[in-house]
C-alpha cells in the first residue's frame, strides 16, 4: 500500500529485476565505483528524532524534517551554481560514460511503469529530467520490497540491509547502476537523506502494521510511504527564481500531494486491502460512523459507508488544493506534468462518487478521455506561474 512517486505516481507493478539486496563484496572483489565526488547531503539525524517523540502530533513531527529540507534548498537558492565535481575514470571508460548509462536504465524503468509522468519529466532539463528517474527508480525498488512478488520473503533484516545500503550510497558507495545515478543526483541537489530513511520506515509500517487507531496515526503512515517523495523532489523539481513564496510553504505542499494522494490510494483500494486483510482507515471514525472491520470485509454499500466516505474525500481534497498552491511556486518546467499529475490524481475520487462510493468490487479510475481533457486545462494553470505576494 506503498507511496507515489514523484509527487503523483504510484509505484506499481514487477520491479524483481531490480533488485540486488545481497550484502556487499569485500574490499577485494569491490566493484569499481561510478561516480567520484559524491559528498555526504546535512544528514538530519540516523534515526530521526523528529518522528519519535510520542508526544507530539504526527503533523508537529513531520513539520520538522519539512524545516530542515527547505533549509537546505533555500542555502542552495543562494548559490549561483551547483557545484558539480568531475567523475573519476573506471575500466577504460570515464565516469560519465556510466552515469549517462545508468541514468538511461533509470529513465528505461520510468517509461515503462509510468508512462504519463514519463512523458511530462521530458519538458524538464535534461539535468532535472535525469535526476527526477534516479529517484523514482529508488522508490520504485524500495516499494517493491513489500509490494513485489518477493514480498512474502522480505524481513525486517532486508530492510536493515536496504538502509545501510542507501546510507553507503549517500556516501558515495554505489551497489549498481541505479544506486550510482541516485548518488550522483544527491551530489549535485540539495537533498537531505531523511525522506528516504522515513520511506524505508513505511515499507516497516506495513511489515507489522495493518490497522490504524486515528488519523494522527495514518497521517504519519502516508508520510512515510508518500509525502516522503515530495520532500526527495522539490530540490530537482526546483522553484522558480521569480516565487515571493516561502521555501518551507513550497514543501508544505509538496508534503500535502504525497499524504492527497495517498489518502486517495487508500479509499480507491478499501476492497483490495480488505481481501489482504488490511483497513488503513481511521478506527475511530469508523466507529463514529457506525462502522467496523466487519462492514468493510462484507463489503456493502450502506448509507453509512456512504456519509463516511464523504468526509474521507472531503479531506482528500483539501490536501490536495493545499498542494496545488505550492505547484504554482516549481520552476517552469515543472509545473505542468506535476500539476497534470495532480488534476488526474483527484480525478479518482470523483470516481469513487461516480461508482456511488462502491470501493468493494470496483476500482476507481480515469478514462483516457478525461486524461486527455486533463492535460490542457493542467497546462493552462501552469502557465500562471508564481504568486507575487510573499
Amino acid at each position: 500500500m506503498s507511496g507515489v512517486l514523484l509527487w503523483v505516481v504510484g509505484p506499481k507493478g514487477n520491479g524483481a529485476s531490480l533488485f540486488n539486496l545481497e550484502p556487499r563484496t569485500s574490499k577485494k572483489q569491490r566493484r569499481p565505483r561510478l561516480c567520484s565526488g559524491v559528498r555526504v547531503v546535512s544528514v538530519v539525524s540516523a534515526i530521526s528524532t523528529s518522528v519519535a517523540s510520542p508526544s507530539r502530533s504526527s503533523v508537529e513531527r513531520v513539520y520538522e524534517v519539512v524545516l530542515k529540507q527547505a533549509a537546505l534548498v533555500r542555502e542552495q537558492r543562494t548559490e549561483k551554481a551547483l557545484d558539480v565535481k568531475k567523475p573519476e575514470e573506471a575500466e577504460g571508460l570515464t565516469g560519465g560514460d556510466l552515469l549517462n548509462e545508468a541514468y538511461e536504465r533509470c529513465g528505461e524503468v520510468c517509461a515503462e511503469y509510468a508512462k504519463t509522468f514519463y512523458l511530462g519529466t521530458l519538458l524538464m532539463t535534461p539535468e532535472r529530467r535525469r535526476a527526477v528517474w534516479a529517484i523514482y527508480v529508488w522508490c520504485r525498488r524500495t516499494d517493491e520490497l513489500v509490494d513485489g512478488p518477493n514480498a512474502a520473503h522480505i524481513t525486517p533484516k532486508a530492510l536493515d540491509r536496504w538502509e545501510k545500503r542507501l546510507n553507503d550510497l549517500f556516501e558515495g558507495r554505489p551497489y549498481d547502476m541505479y544506486d550510482a545515478a541516485l548518488a550522483d543526483t544527491v551530489s549535485k541537489y540539495p537533498v537531505d537523506i531523511q525522506p528516504f530513511k522515513d520511506m524505508i520506515e513505511g515499507m516497516r509500517l506495513d511489515l507489522r502494521k495493518s490497522r490504524y487507531m486515528n488519523f494522527d496515526e495514518l497521517y504519519l503512515y502516508c508520510y512515510y510511504v508518500a509525502g516522503t517523495v515530495g520532500l526527495m523532489s522539490v530540490p530537482v523539481m526546483g522553484i522558480a527564481p521569480e516565487s515571493k513564496a516561502s521555501t518551507e510553504s513550497v514543501y508544505n505542499a509538496a508534503l500535502a500531494l504525497g499524504i492527497a494522494n495517498q489518502l486517495t490510494n487508500i479509499l480507491r483500494d478499501v476492497g483490495e486491502d480488505a481481501r489482504r486483510g488490511r483497513v488503513y482507515l481511521p478506527q475511530d471514525e469508523l466507529a463514529r460512523a457506525g462502522l467496523s472491520d466487519e462492514d468493510i470485509f462484507r463489503g456493502k454499500v450502506t448509507d453509512k459507508w456512504r456519509g463516511f466516505m464523504k468526509e474521507q474525500i472531503k479531506r482528500a481534497r483539501k490536501f490536495f488544493d493545499e498542494a496545488e498552491k505550492g505547484v504554482m511556486e516549481l520552476n517552469a518546467a515543472s509545473r505542468w506534468p506535476v500539476m497534470a499529475s495532480l488534476l488526474l490524481y483527484k480525478q479518482i475520487l470523483d470516481s469513487i462518487e461516480a461508482n456511488d462510493y462502491n470501493n468493494f468490487t470496483k476500482r476507481a479510475y480515469v478514462g483516457k478521455a478525461k486524461k486527455l481533457i486533463s492535460l490542457p486545462v493542467a497546462y493552462g494553470k501552469a502557465l500562471v506561474g508564481p504568486s507575487t505576494d510573499a
